[in-house]
C-alpha cells in the first residue's frame, strides 16, 4: 500500500518543522540556556512528531478501508500491524 501523496506533503512539512525545533533545541543546549526552556522545546518536538506519526498511521488506515486492490478484492486490513504501530507511538 502506497501512502497518498497530499497527505504525506502534510506530514513531510510537520516533519521539517519538527527538525527545525529539533536544530533549535540542540543550539539552546550548546548556549547552555536554561532547563525548563529546553524541556519545553524538547517537548514540542516529541509532540510534532507523535502526532506525524499518527497522521501516517490514520492514512494507512483510511486506504485500508476504503481504496479496493488493483485486482478489484478488498484491501485487507491488517488490524494486528496496524495496532502495533499505533501503539508504538503510545
Amino acid at each position: 500500500m502506497e501512502l497518498d501523496k497530499d497527505e504525506m506533503s502534510k506530514v513531510t512539512n510537520r516533519l521539517k518543522r519538527a527538525q527545525g525545533q529539533l536544530a533549535g533545541v540542540v543550539r539552546m543546549l550548546d548556549e547552555g540556556r536554561d532547563c525548563e526552556d529546553v524541556v519545553m522545546q524538547l517537548s514540542a518536538v516529541s509532540r510534532a512528531l507523535d502526532r506525524a506519526g499518527f497522521a501516517i498511521i490514520a492514512s494507512g488506515m483510511r486506504q485500508c478501508l476504503v481504496q479496493p486492490e488493483q485486482d478489484g478484492a478488498t484491501a485487507a486490513l491488517d488490524v494486528q500491524k496496524l495496532e502495533k504501530l499505533f501503539l508504538s507511538l503510545a
